[in-house]
């Protein structure tokens, strides 16, 4: 006797994660390779240890509020170009209701279907969800990517001021002597671990993503501490 089991397939994407995701990245990013170039900087200069806490406890603070205040605006933009669409679509809807059914119609024999069942999934969206059919398929705009300013913010000012936090552990931590070189090799493995975490939780390749976040680094932070090097005084 044989027994058959259905079994639900389920699927699990990550597309709802892109927004705050990028925000996050961006920010934690931006905070460790800031940061640790400016301690870089600062210490390649010969600066004195109150000096270069205080540099870096500035660059925290600062930072935080400038990623959030710039999420912000730039995706609060977005999120008005958004609404300003929607609201023409909505227009349209009503205005020529015949017209915005063959524009979707159109659309969907674009990507494949014949026109008899394009008409068919054209008409049925558009009882169901007239307006959420055009600004998915029209407009490319659906909940998943839809800009939310406040989030981005939050997870810019926090994400930065985690990754601030990092070099200026080291800072406290590590001998005054050894700083740069401390500075420098943490760095380095704090920025691959960022990469490779945002792969994980994105679905990257991992190995890729952390090569690319530590080598960029690498290179922000060691043209900042030529300058200070540069400029510095004995």
């Amino acid at each position: 006797m044989t027994q058959t089991h259905h079994r639900k397939h389920s699927e699990g994407h990550r597309t709802s994660r892109i927004g705050w995701l990028r925000a996050a990245v961006l920010g934690a990013n931006d905070g460790i390779i800031s940061t640790a170039s400016l301690i870089a900087g600062v210490a390649a200069a010969n600066a004195s240890h109150s000096d270069i806490v205080t540099t870096a406890i500035a660059g925290l603070a600062a930072g935080a509020m400038s990623m959030a205040s710039g999420e912000f605006v730039s995706v609060s933009s977005q999120a008005d170009t958004e609404k300003a669409e929607l609201a023409r679509e909505r227009a349209e809807l009503l205005a020529d209701p015949v017209a915005e059914h063959r524009e979707l119609k159109a659309i969907y024999i674009r990507r494949g279907l014949d026109q008899r069942l394009a008409d068919e999934v054209a008409t049925q969206l558009m009882e169901h969800d007239a307006l959420g059919s055009h600004a998915r398929d029209e407009l490319g705009i659906s909940e998943a990517m839809r800009a939310r300013p406040l989030q981005a913010a939050v997870a810019s000012a926090c994400s930065f001021a985690m990754g601030a936090a990092m070099p200026l552990v080291v800072v406290l931590l590590a001998p005054e002597q050894s700083l740069l070189r401390w500075i420098a090799a943490m760095t380095i493995f704090f920025l691959a671990l960022l990469g490779a975490v945002a792969a994980m939780v994105g679905g990257a390749p991992v190995i890729k993503s952390a090569l690319r976040v530590a080598i960029c680094g690498s290179c922000a932070m060691a043209i900042t501490a030529g300058i200070g090097s540069l400029f510095g005084t004995s």
